[in-house]
């Protein structure tokens, strides 16, 4: 769709109607008291700038690699990597009996790879590697019936631990052979997921230890150079056991690994329990840097720290995954992370995820980006616009934006306001099931100095309350179990943005842009040099 190109002089002033937020204080703030104030983002083409993190895009997570294998979860993540780009993606399940992959018969070990060939070949066919996470027992290698989720993953450590190791051996070798040592090299293997819970395993840190050695042994003796680790902990437990470990008994660990959310409590397997936000917004900020700590303590401060999951809730059927405010809480964390993170998995793309059952209901709070209909949550946008700044930022005094340039005097900006949800006693299946409208704080001014004089184009996204919110209208619509094509229809269109565009003269090398500022909205804005011709 085209739109209208306007003239417009350089020094006059440009007002989309929106919300963005960041203050010019040092510290963020995340109230709703800045009624009425300007919130002023000066930008000097000539400040020093500093290499964009590609960190909030190295990595994120899906149910289970069987649902790799479904028709709309590779549909959906076709569409995630033509707009996000993630470098790699975890899931669960990849050793299930779903897969294939391992069992026993007449006494003999009979491996399967195929299931994993078909998804893999997929990942890859669509720019993203795996991150393998080895999990969980297959049925003739359990050592109890402990199942965990609707899918039943077993629990259990492995009855036969020699044979564990060789069925990791034996599947590193084939993806070795079928993708090449090049390949596979660039790739991570992460041993099971969260074995300090005892949902996810049966046993002890001394059980969960034996077995990781065996698979960290198993993946070494087929090649020196691929990488392991651990311990993919609930909570960033067990992080200093790990490496103590490690170094005590001479096990390979070529990074750490462990989950955050930011709610209390613990697992909610079937999306249950009435949970709450951590009162602290910086919550998760502040356990990855508590993780960083403890890796420094322990001499490992400049080891690779994969977050391979994270996200405002763990429950699989929590409203908030479905709200505006959920993607400013994770633009939030894409912020203030990168100094202590090498990755920060989102937890999950889809809501293609049956850890509880069936997708049962359109907006369930699923933890997807894009929900079972195709439709993009608010949250996607997070993704999709940070995939749209350049690769050098411009330093400025705001703390909840980032400007970036290319060099060559463009422009593109993600500017956000974080506002924590005042929810009070409500728990988030009865607030984040209410419509809440953004309130108004104000003006956000992006100052743009030493730009160079010429034409511009000005593009503008906004996402908000109502803006691009497609769970604000299913709300509205009356929370319809089924939806009608009509209904879905609607709200796919509605949560689709593309940018506004208005064409500027600057001639005195500057240029000021006025957004409204309204709680929980974000803006990516571009300012797009138009090219002279030469005659």
């Amino acid at each position: 769709m085209k739109y209208p190109v306007k003239h417009i002089i350089a020094s006059l002033t440009l007002l989309f109607l929106g919300n963005i937020g960041l203050l010019t204080a040092q510290e963020p703030s995340f109230s709703e008291t800045s009624q009425g104030t300007s919130r002023i983002i000066e930008v000097n083409m000539s400040s020093p700038t500093t290499s964009l993190s590609d960190q909030p895009l190295i990595c994120v997570g899906a149910g289970r690699a069987h649902e790799g294998l479904m028709a709309n979860w590779q549909k959906q993540l076709t569409e995630i990597q033509k707009h996000c780009a993630f470098q790699y993606i975890r899931f669960h399940g990849l050793l299930h009996d779903d897969m294939g992959v391992f069992k026993i018969v007449n006494g003999h070990p009979q491996y399967n790879f195929q299931y994993i060939d078909a998804l893999y070949d997929f990942l890859l066919s669509v720019n993203i590697r795996p991150f393998v996470e080895l999990s969980f027992m297959p049925h003739d290698l359990r050592s109890g019936d402990e199942t965990v989720f609707w899918w039943k993953g077993n629990a259990t450590p492995p009855s036969d631990y020699a044979q564990y190791k060789t069925l990791i051996k034996k599947l590193v070798t084939h993806l070795t052979e079928r993708y090449g040592r090049e390949e596979v090299k660039e790739w991570y293997f992460e041993v099971w997921n969260e074995p300090n819970y005892p949902a996810f395993f049966i046993g002890d840190i001394k059980d969960y230890f034996h077995m990781y050695q065996m698979a960290a042994e198993a993946i070494k003796e087929v090649d020196a150079d691929y990488r392991v680790g651990g311990p993919a902990t609930s909570g960033c437990g067990w992080v200093p056991q790990m490496i103590e470990f490690a170094d005590s008994h001479h096990v390979a660990l070529d990074f750490i690994s462990t989950h955050t959310y930011g709610v209390e409590g613990a697992l909610d397997e079937y999306g249950t329990m009435a949970n709450f936000l951590r009162p602290d917004p910086m919550c998760i900020v502040n356990d990855v840097k508590e993780v960083r700590r403890q890796m420094k303590e322990a001499n490992k401060g400049d080891m690779e720290l994969h977050i391979t999951e994270f996200n405002t809730s763990y429950s699989p059927r929590d409203p908030i995954h479905d709200t505006y405010q959920n993607a400013t809480y994770l633009l939030n964390v894409m912020r203030y992370t990168p100094a202590f993170a090498t990755s920060m998995s989102y937890w999950t793309f889809t809501d293609v995820f049956e850890e509880a059952g069936t997708v049962d209901k359109p907006f369930h709070g699923g933890f997807g980006l894009i929900n079972w209909q195709d439709i993009r949550k608010p949250s996607f946008y997070a993704y999709s616009f940070y995939n749209q700044l350049y690769s050098k930022e411009i330093e400025t005094k705001d703390t909840q934006s980032w400007i970036t340039t290319d060099g060559e005097g463009n422009l593109s900006m993600l500017v956000y306001d974080f506002t924590m949800p005042q929810q009070g006693k409500e728990s988030n299946p009865v607030y984040f099931t209410k419509l809440h409208p953004a309130k108004h704080k104000g003006q956000v001014n992006l100052e743009i100095n030493q730009l160079q004089n010429g034409q511009y184009i000005l593009e503008c996204q906004q996402v908000g309350y109502k803006q691009h919110d497609p769970q604000s209208m299913y709300l509205e619509m009356g929370k319809p179990d089924q939806l009608t094509l009509a209904q879905e229809k609607q709200l796919r269109q509605d949560a689709i943005s593309v940018p506004t565009k208005t064409r500027i003269d600057v001639h005195q090398g500057s240029t000021t842009i006025k957004l409204d500022w309204l709680t929980n909205q974000f803006y990516l804005v571009r300012l797009i040099k138009v090219k002279t011709q030469k005659k």
